[in-house]
């Protein structure tokens, strides 16, 4: 699980846009960039290089 506090505070690098934490695949998503980060040992990994793009379904939420 991710911090609450931690999470009010993260936005995306790429859009700078608000994050939502998937807890089913340990992401933080961002559907304005469309990419999903991963979160490795409750650690964010808020690189662009390790994101992954979503699904047209993801998308729309």
């Amino acid at each position: 699980m991710l911090d609450k506090k931690l999470l009010s505070i993260l936005v995306c690098p790429v859009s700078k846009a608000p994050l939502h934490y998937d807890e089913e695949n340990d992401e933080l998503v961002c559907r304005a960039s469309g990419l999903a980060y991963p979160v490795r040992d409750g650690i964010p990994v808020m690189l662009e290089s390790e994101a992954r793009q979503l699904t047209a379904d993801e998308k729309l939420g």
